[in-house]
């Protein structure tokens, strides 16, 4: 279940400025400057925009003229150096405002319009960098009815959130309809064909997130990986017409600190807008199409009639074998015997890859022979898979054309050493930290460009961070910031380093509540307040917050506390404050430790709290609730 929320529009009129959600007015006495309170007050319909969250204080709002008539047509919030922040604005002359925009570092990066006058937003659209979606027949929750235009990679991205979601109308519109379908102009074969796929998806998706290889709720988009699409002639035998498609297409996903793949196979292009024919599965299901597709398949005439079938009989009883061993896995609770079938896995892995016929292929199944191992050394049941990685390394590294897939195998080596020696009975523990490092360190040295390369840094930076060396962790911070700006992590980066170097200075702390509500430290200057980080999965947080209510009741109206949930899922949050309510806000964001709130100041770990004083600047960074009745009776004497 997810959380709307309902969109406010503005009624613009020359001498006044009302608010209105729905049909009930808000009134806007006895505020120093309603306008632009309410005018921050409003978030997109759409969760995940990344957009400036400033604080109120520091935004100025002017009015947008018309030229000719001095009309006010909307409004526009800036930063007081002059920086767009939000632009609202009346665009058919009925004087409600029908626009809504958003912006990032002066882009806007996302719009909600109401094209039907009724003052609620049934488009959205992504510009900048930020992406190009455009969403309609929006519902007046934020449900987009359909896709107007999305481009491959977020189709791969929205494709794996509704997996991770089990949210089947979310896959839904990513689908080729069968209306779409007979536009294609297919030969009827063909179409008949393609219309028998379309038509079990819905069951192959129940079956997808209910299975055991389902993806995890927490599971996320990392990047897009096909080659190039292409065109299937009008004048073949099966087209009336030009079809612009995409076969063989997939999706790196993250989930617990592991990669997989997910195979998207085939999408083509109606309009302005891509369409899947499949639903995303594993690439470790055991099917083999990875170097084929539902268009690009060569006529039996032209099809080679030597040296094929070996190949592909050869790889069908692999991916039997592997599917055989995956089953096996399913059932076995002996890490002896888990040891031998992940070891019997990365051997038929590593044989799978080498046959396979394309160089995508190949990265595709070392990637996940890389991740199995890793993950199974974490767990304890693969004790020589770090070695096993070190010998792939070894074999790859030699050859230069393999430089990006010796870099991904060498951190998940890295990572999987560190597991191992964490498991060790007698750890030492200080020289583990700084074998890591050391390791870590190497790894950003000789593969510099690597895509994993930011991941390397972060995790050097957590690493320091956790052993005191916090000027060295702030100093990764900003080579992550510096060199990979637009990588996954860097978000993340540039909150450590704000929440490192906080203490004694403002900061901004703002998100969506429960309810709806934008909630920000603006809203309680002249209060202490303590921001918790928190989720219901970790019981010491849980543990603190009897503490914090009674620290509430004894310091009454002084003290205030802002909660920030880290759950992955609002329904485990939402579970728990029925069971449990809470009198103060929760701000949840979807994505956990990887959500817009936790990255705002790099969160690494819950609980984390956060005590302001009254001004909005940082006494601790992070305090501990045996330390807080102290803290408080001196901010508050």
């Amino acid at each position: 279940m997810r959380c709307h929320r309902i969109l406010i529009l503005f009624v613009v009129s020359v001498a006044s400025f009302a608010f209105h959600a729905g049909s009930v007015e808000l009134a806007l006495a006895n505020e120093t400057n309603p306008t632009l309170v309410k005018a921050m007050s409003l978030v997109p319909s759409q969760q995940g925009i990344d957009y400036d969250r400033p604080e109120v204080a520091a935004c100025d709002i002017s009015e947008i003229k018309e030229p000719k008539t001095d009309r006010v047509v909307g409004y526009l919030v800036t930063s007081r150096d002059g920086m767009t922040l939000r632009k609202f604005v009346n665009t058919n002359g009925d004087g409600h405002i029908d626009r809504w925009s958003y912006y990032k570092d002066g882009l806007e990066v996302f719009r909600d319009i109401d094209t039907t006058g009724n003052g609620s937003a049934d488009q959205c659209r992504w510009f900048n960098t930020a992406g190009s979606r455009w969403g309609i027949e929006m519902s007046p929750e934020g449900v987009v009815g359909r896709w107007k235009s999305i481009s491959p990679e977020e189709v791969s991205a929205e494709a794996v959130a509704a997996l991770a979601a089990k949210d089947w109308r979310r896959m839904e519109r990513l689908l080729l309809t069968a209306q779409e379908a007979q536009s294609l102009g297919l030969e009827k074969e063909k179409q008949t064909e393609l219309l028998k796929r379309l038509s079990s998806l819905k069951a192959t998706f129940e079956a997808s997130v209910r299975g055991e290889k389902a993806l995890p709720s927490e599971a996320k988009w990392v990047q897009f990986s096909g080659g190039m699409p292409g065109v299937v002639p009008g004048e073949a035998d099966a087209l009336a017409k030009d079809l612009t498609v995409y076969e063989n297409v997939a999706a790196v996903v993250q989930a617990g600190g592991n990669h997989g793949e997910l195979f998207l196979g085939t999408l083509v292009r109606v309009g302005d807008a891509w369409r899947m024919i499949d639903v995303p599965r594993p690439m470790s299901d055991g099917q083999t199409s990875v170097a084929t597709g539902f268009f690009f398949v060569p006529s039996s005439a032209a099809r080679p009639k030597v040296g094929t079938s070996g190949v592909t009989e050869a790889m069908q009883a692999m991916l039997a074998q592997l599917e055989q061993i995956d089953n096996a896995l399913q059932g076995v609770s002996n890490a002896g015997q888990a040891a031998v079938l992940h070891a019997n896995r990365a051997d038929l892995l590593e044989k799978i890859a080498d046959a396979a016929d394309s160089p995508q292929s190949r990265s595709m199944w070392y990637h996940q022979l890389a991740d199995m191992a890793n993950a199974a050394v974490q767990t304890g049941y693969y004790p020589d898979g770090a070695k096993r990685l070190g010998q792939i390394y070894d074999k790859l590294s030699k050859n230069a054309a393999d430089k990006d897939l010796a870099a991904y195998i060498r951190f998940r080596q890295i990572m999987a050493e560190y597991g191992l020696s964490l498991m060790a009975p007698k750890a030492n523990y200080p020289e583990i930290q700084k074998a890591l490092v050391e390791s870590l360190t190497k790894y950003v040295e000789e593969y510099p460009n690597a895509t994993e390369t930011p991941e390397a840094m972060l995790q050097l930076a957590i690493t320091l961070e956790f052993t005191g060396e916090e000027e060295e962790a702030m100093k990764w911070h900003a080579r992550i910031v510096r060199d990979a700006p637009q990588s996954p992590v860097a978000e993340k980066a540039r909150g450590a380093r704000t929440r490192l170097d906080s203490v004694g200075k403002q900061v901004t702390i703002s998100g969506r509540s429960t309810s709806g509500k934008e909630v920000g430290l603006s809203d309680y200057r002249g209060k202490a307040v303590l921001v918790q980080y928190w989720a219901t999965w970790c019981e010491p947080a849980k543990a603190d917050i009897p503490v914090l209510k009674e620290l509430v009741k004894k310091y009454g109206d002084q003290f205030r506390v802002i909660g920030v949930s880290l759950d992955n899922q609002v329904t485990d949050l939402a579970a728990y404050l029925k069971e449990n309510p809470l009198p103060w806000p929760q701000i949840h964001e979807q994505g956990g430790l990887d959500s817009r709130p936790a990255n705002q100041l790099g969160i690494l770990t819950v609980p984390t709290m956060i005590l302001i004083d009254k001004d909005g600047k940082v006494v601790s960074r992070n305090v501990s609730v045996a330390e807080l009745d102290k803290e408080l009776r001196t901010l508050l004497r």
